[in-house]
């Protein structure tokens, strides 16, 4: 809904989006010097990312397993002890797809089943859309569950999944949306939608991953996305609600997700460059 009737190319960005997207572009163009800096600090903060990212991603779809499990689940060959570990293990796999083959990997129907297929290798529906209608629901303590948000049908689903990523594609290559507003809207729609019946907030993330890696945006490979995505958990929800909000009548709002979704990836080249800029090169390196 957020790519319908070419809303996008007529959508007016404000002052906040505009500093943002010029902040992250500064912050890009340091992103190849930076790379060449010490190999050995590049690979432990690569590790490090790994770690984070999966333990993250799977920590606010309330996934968890014990502190001394998993660096070796997660850079190991250990095998997973339970539904858990599994999940977790499975989160990494589909990482190592993205930083591997993220050229290889066109934003298709196909390549989110497949993403969800690996970190959802447990569930008995890995790599299947949704058979039955799901909506977002807030469970909040000592109260009724609250319906946050009606998704896509499952009827309706294959369709709309494969609308996505015609119009996603479209926006980029017709309408010269700058990419990562279209990467934004991609993200939000797919969450809207909503298509797995769960799973869908990491496939969400590995679907940012992708998608910023193939527009040479890698940050995510050495600070990890998804750990700060979870330190700003409560936002991540609020912007989220504000935004779906009248989504399935093209009314929505989309700069306040829009916002959110820019300032994690400016506050991810930030810790980069700190990070990086620490590094010294040795004397006649």
């Amino acid at each position: 809904m957020t790519f319908r009737n070419q809303r996008l190319r007529d959508h007016t960005l404000p002052m906040s989006t505009a500093w943002l997207l010029n902040d992250i572009a500064e912050a890009r163009g340091k992103q190849e010097l930076f790379t060449h800096q010490s190999p050995q600090m590049l690979k432990t903060l690569r590790e490090m990312a790994l770690i984070q990212s999966t333990e993250s991603s799977n920590r606010i779809e309330g996934v968890t397993v014990a502190a001394d499990r998993l660096r070796p689940l997660v850079l190991g060959n250990t095998k997973p002890r339970d539904r858990s570990e599994q999940e977790v293990q499975g989160y990494r796999l589909a990482l190592n797809e993205i930083h591997t083959r993220h050229e290889k990997l066109p934003i298709t129907p196909d390549t989110l089943k497949r993403l969800h297929a690996l970190c959802q290798a447990a569930s008995g529906d890995a790599g299947q859309f949704k058979r039955i209608d799901n909506e977002v629901v807030e469970l909040r303590p000592g109260a009724a569950p609250v319906i946050r948000f009606k998704c896509v049908s499952a009827k309706q689903t294959p369709a709309a999944v494969d609308e996505l990523c015609l119009l996603y594609r479209h926006a980029l290559d017709q309408d010269n949306i700058p990419p990562l507003i279209a990467i934004a809207a991609l993200v939000l729609d797919f969450l809207c939608i909503h298509p797995f019946r769960d799973g869908n907030g990491r496939v969400s993330r590995l679907l940012t991953l992708l998608a910023l890696y193939q527009h040479g945006y890698e940050v995510g490979r050495y600070i990890s996305l998804e750990r700060l995505t979870e330190e700003s958990k409560e936002d991540y929800y609020e912007v989220l609600n504000r935004s779906s909000q009248h989504w399935h009548e093209g009314r929505h709002e989309i700069t306040p997700w829009m916002n959110f979704f820019l300032a994690i990836v400016r506050r991810g080249y930030a810790e980069f460059e700190q990070r990086a800029g620490q590094v010294k090169a040795p004397r006649g390196a």
